[in-house]
């Protein structure tokens, strides 16, 4: 199969600002080298952290000008606004307490979001800052990274072809073990802290990204929940256990599993969909492999860059079959499509049909089914509607 595949675009890169992401963080770093690619974007202004001198530090670590280095995001939204070079996009890869007030921010002022999941802590401000995007015209992503996964778009492509038939089921889980004593580090303190997560604490981190990836590649909606949330490490005030079962409308049933104290897994998130025709399944961490089970007929193995698989596939493949293809390009595809976003916008003309990344709307779902799952919880597992 010929690679449709990405490539690099210029029609002059877009300025990015990012805010978060400095000295010490993780994901920071991974936004950075996915916007960095396909050589669409431009890195040239930040609000690296809430501490002003390690923002201005990380800011100069990275090869910014003094002046581009912010000490807070309010001030970095008001002056890149002014500047004739200011910002075309920023990033947000703060903990979730900030992802409303910094998206506003740059919104209110018409500047396009990238924003890390969850989209906030509640569902008053998501509905609010989905409001607040759509006033604005500037387009607002989610990076849901692992819906950009070639054999995701694979497996979401033969699901509306109907190759599956009507849906029956729906087993989803995603499975770590860092969080499986007390620790305490950068990445760990805020996801542990209700005041920083919000109401959720493994379902806002990675129960989110499970259940975004199951609507994804379904189309199906959630009509109602019945969860069970835990804290097994004493004395932790959020969740690190969540098991869910979910009513589709249409009638198809699912089950979502999402743990961070599951010993002996690291990223371990799968997906298993069954209609009345075939089945497909896919691990995330062997993502280049996709299972299409046909009833009657033996399993077939697709491959990404593979014979048998499709168009949706190979234009978000970068490499030939055989090499690893996975997190960071998931994250640069979003990247990409964004970067396609903005340009048609520049340019005044309508988005191309093929371009597909998770949105506000995306992100109001999302914590829809965070504050349905902890409501349910609540009420020991009863049934409740999102």
């Amino acid at each position: 199969m010929a690679i449709g595949g990405t490539s690099e675009h210029h029609g002059g890169s877009i300025r990015l600002g990012m805010v978060g992401g400095g000295e010490g963080a993780f994901i920071g770093a991974v936004h950075r080298i996915a916007a960095r690619l396909d050589g669409d974007y431009e890195l040239v202004a930040g609000a690296f952290s809430s501490d002003a001198e390690r923002s201005k530090r990380s800011g100069a670590a990275l090869g910014l000008a003094e002046d581009r280095c912010y000490g807070t995001f309010e001030e970095m939204a008001r002056r890149e606004k002014r500047l004739k070079d200011g910002v075309e996009a920023v990033a947000i890869v703060t903990p979730n307490h900030m992802h409303f007030p910094v998206a506003k921010a740059f919104l209110d002022r018409g500047i396009h979001v990238i924003c890390d999941k969850p989209l906030t802590t509640n569902l008053r401000d998501a509905k609010r800052l989905k409001a607040i995007a759509e006033k604005s015209g500037a387009i607002f992503a989610l990076t849901h990274n692992y819906s950009a996964y070639p054999m995701i778009r694979e497996a979401r492509a033969r699901v509306a072809a109907g190759e599956l038939g009507d849906l029956r089921l729906v087993q989803v889980e995603y499975a770590q073990d860092w969080l499986a004593e007390d620790v305490h580090s950068k990445q760990a303190d805020w996801r542990v802290d209700p005041a920083k997560a919000g109401a959720g604490g493994c379902i806002g981190d990675i129960g989110t990204h499970a259940y975004q990836l199951a609507r994804f590649v379904t189309g199906l909606e959630v009509e109602s929940l019945a969860a069970d949330l835990t804290s097994f490490v004493p004395g932790r005030q959020v969740d690190d256990n969540v098991q869910v079962m979910l009513r589709f409308a249409g009638g198809a049933k699912g089950a979502l599993w999402a743990s961070q104290v599951a010993v002996g897994n690291e990223n371990a998130l799968r997906l298993r969909v069954y209609g009345t025709k075939a089945g497909i399944e896919w691990e995330q961490e062997n993502p280049n492999a996709l299972w299409f089970m046909p009833f009657g007929e033996p399993r077939l193995l697709l491959t990404r860059g593979g014979a048998g698989t499709g168009e949706a596939a190979a234009r978000v493949t970068r490499v030939p079959a055989g090499h690893p293809e996975g997190y960071l390009e998931g994250f640069a595809t979003i990247y990409q499509e964004v970067a396609r976003a903005i340009r048609a916008a520049r340019d005044g003309e309508p988005l191309a049909p093929d371009i597909m990344f998770p949105g506000v709307d995306d992100g109001v779902d999302g914590i829809a089914f965070i504050e349905a799952a902890v409501k349910s919880s609540k009420r020991n597992g009863a049934w409740t509607g999102l």
